[in-house]
């Protein structure tokens, strides 16, 4: 029971109060100036809260940024279902400065590009939208996800999302 703890454990920022699931691993992790962590594991990105540390799953990471010793999140939330696929709105950006960064910068884009399986823009009335295929960490197979441009006509968004994802569940069903 020792070695499995200890190994479950590796890697956890001493300090560090949130509460990783039973699979959960620690790829990199640095101190935030202020206090806190951000804690990149196999299942998403801890970011420091005012209710205490929370996780920010990999496939709801829209952007990360690491820049002067800053990282920028940007965190998607899902709005609604159009059929399979799921419409995403993103947050206003999250941004934490880092003491020493270590690997943490190249772990939470190897993390964020990982879970891209394929993406595309198409142009609509009024803007546009991605369609991004991801996968969600933890479970099987991907989500289709998408992410209209501000002033696109969201009736339009949701019609399409449903339709394309019913079109690649019958081509997977299919193979």
């Amino acid at each position: 029971m020792t070695g499995f703890f200890s190994r479950l454990l590796s890697g956890v920022p001493k300090g560090f109060t949130g509460r990783l699931d039973r699979d959960e691993a620690v790829a990199a992790s640095a101190e935030v100036r202020g206090g806190g962590f951000l804690v990149a594991t196999s299942l998403g990105l801890w970011v420091p809260g005012d209710d205490g540390p929370r996780r920010i799953g990999w496939h709801l990471v829209s952007k990360a940024a690491w820049a002067a010793g800053v990282f920028t999140i940007t965190e998607a939330d899902e709005a609604e279902q159009a059929g399979a696929a799921v419409v995403l709105v993103d947050r206003p950006p999250i941004r934490v400065a880092v003491e020493a960064p270590g690997k943490l910068p190249q772990a939470v884009h190897r993390r964020v590009t990982g879970s891209i399986r394929s993406r595309h823009h198409r142009e609509l009335p009024g803007g546009g939208a991605w369609f991004v295929q991801r996968k969600v960490p933890g479970r099987d197979g991907t989500v289709l996800q998408v992410r209209p441009d501000e002033g696109t006509e969201l009736d339009v968004v949701r019609a399409i999302a449903h339709d394309v994802a019913e079109k690649m569940g019958q081509g997977l069903a299919e193979s």
